[in-house]
């Protein structure tokens, strides 16, 4: 894939898409990248990327296909005026900073700026992310290609039209890893509560969750009907569901309110 790409921002999920990238064909060489630690330009330089501190220091003259902007949601305002000029140029903005709106880059760059907002999971470490875009109206269908073809290379895309939906994008998928994890923390705990050496309910609940996500996203049967599939009437598995899928404790109320949660934050950063 023949793009040049300026990237501002190389911590954990701008490292992630570098390396998709790479992995999927775009020439390093092509590649700038703005990060102040020094660690993380390390890690862009020994993919063959030119990595610099600043936006100062980017080469002149250079003018990127697309603009990544991969820095935290706390900052990106404030970094927004230092790259107006790329925008002008014509680079498609992509944004990953969670709860800032379109409009906020319409402010900065204009509103002719083709700017489209994604919010990618953690799982694109692994090329395994899930991530979803929205776009303003200056984004060419050309430029949906090239992002798709970016955000491919480290996960599952979708696009939604409607930017309210980001925040329940952002509650469920964008922290929904989290929540992930922490359910394999709560399943060892059990199991070492329930007698198991803390090594092996470790093992057991790590490649249970990990072996039933593999299932349920390679089979055509929808995620109820395999829960169906593996609980026989009056056994074990009936047992434990009974209580885990109770209707005022169990966990389907306590997941709704958790998504509601992150989704609630998301407006707020927004």
């Amino acid at each position: 894939m023949s793009l040049s790409l300026l990237l501002v921002g190389c911590g954990k999920m701008g490292q992630a898409m570098l390396g998709g990238w790479i992995q999927n064909g775009i020439d390093p060489s092509g590649i700038v990248v703005v990060d102040p630690a020094s660690e993380n330009l390390r890690f862009a330089r020994d993919l063959g990327c030119r990595g610099v501190v600043s936006a100062g220091d980017i080469p002149a003259g250079f003018s990127p296909d697309v603009l990544i902007l991969a820095v935290k949601p706390q900052v990106i305002l404030d970094v927004l005026p230092t790259y107006r000029a790329f925008a002008a140029a014509g680079s498609l903005v992509i944004s990953i900073a969670a709860g800032t709106r379109i409009e906020a880059f319409e402010a900065a760059f204009g509103e002719a700026a083709a700017i489209v907002r994604t919010m990618p999971n953690t799982p694109a470490a692994v090329h395994q992310g899930m991530l979803v875009s929205c776009a303003n109206a200056s984004v060419t269908a050309r430029q949906r290609e090239i992002c798709d073809q970016l955000m491919r290379a480290i996960g599952e895309v979708a696009w939604i039209e409607d930017e309210a939906l980001m925040n329940a994008v952002t509650g469920l998928s964008g922290s929904g890893p989290a929540y992930v994890f922490y359910l394999i923390e709560t399943m060892a705990a059990a199991g070492v509560k329930a007698g198991l050496p803390e090594d092996l309910a470790i093992q057991l609940a790590r490649q249970t969750v990990a072996g039933a996500g593999a299932l349920a996203r390679q089979s055509d049967e929808s995620a109820a009907q395999l829960r169906i599939n593996v609980t026989s009437p009056n056994g074990t598995t009936a047992a434990g569901l009974q209580v885990l899928m109770d209707e005022t404790s169990g966990l389907a109320p306590l997941m709704e309110k958790t998504v509601a949660a992150a989704a609630h934050r998301s407006e707020e950063l927004g």
